[in-house]
């Protein structure tokens, strides 16, 4: 019988509809996860607070704190832990706003389970790949700029930041590529783990987030590069 995905890992899954939380409570379950479920914005923060856990499930309609808070406070404790939003929220204004907030992927409802269990699966593959890959070169210098990878903390000019997990993802694999021509689908499939048939519209989100980071010039970068109908290309020089 095969091994079930990441058994053990732990998901809370952030949800105020009952029926459809106890369904994907049951599946994820089924998967080999541990799930715990949070029915509301409060209990989601004390859980978060109190417990470990290896992935977050997030509606954004919720009572007291809504899904775009929770990601917020979530991002500025612990900016490692993927961050999936699931919503009945459709414009492409939300979908926006909780990736520029930290959310690393974006599904609205309804969905299909297996599309949903996939990302899941992508996004804990992609965490552990990244753990990996950031061990061999921990720290990358380039201009006025300092990434340290395991941390996810960035020297940028005169300020500091933290970046999120996807963030970071995204700028190693581009600096592990350096100088070659990378496709939105080939950086869907490596750092999302995703199919390219999904929008890449989200690629050009956290790109223009990268940019805001480490160009002098959002307007015409030097280090991180469009090409026309092609994709991105990383230089350092």
């Amino acid at each position: 019988m095969e091994t079930k995905p990441f058994k053990e890992s732990k998901i809370l899954l952030v949800e105020d509809e009952e029926t459809l939380a106890l369904g994907l409570e049951f599946n994820l379950t089924d998967e080999g996860y541990k799930v715990e479920w949070a029915r509301d914005g409060k209990q989601a923060m004390t859980l978060f607070k109190t417990k470990e856990y290896d992935l977050i499930i997030l509606d954004i309609m919720l009572p007291f704190f809504d899904g775009f808070e929770i990601a917020k406070f979530i991002r500025a404790q612990k900016p490692q832990i993927p961050i999936l939003m699931l919503t009945a929220r459709t414009t492409p204004e939300d979908k926006v706003k909780g990736l520029e907030l930290g959310a690393d992927d974006y599904m609205t409802k309804p969905f299909h389970l297996d599309e949903l269990l996939l990302r899941i699966k992508g996004m804990l593959k992609r965490k552990m790949w990244y753990k990996t890959s950031s061990e061999t070169q921990p720290v990358y210098k380039f201009g006025n700029n300092e990434i340290d990878f395991e941390n996810l903390n960035a020297k940028c000019a005169s300020k500091k930041i933290i970046l999120t997990q996807r963030e970071a993802m995204l700028l190693k694999y581009l600096v592990d590529n350096k100088g070659k021509i990378i496709s939105r689908k080939e950086l869907l499939e490596n750092v999302w783990h995703l199919s390219s048939e999904i929008e890449t519209r989200t690629v050009d989100i956290f790109i223009s987030r990268l940019r805001k980071y480490f160009e002098p010039d959002t307007v015409n970068p030097k280090y991180i590069l469009s090409v026309r109908s092609a994709g991105y290309t990383f230089k350092d020089d």
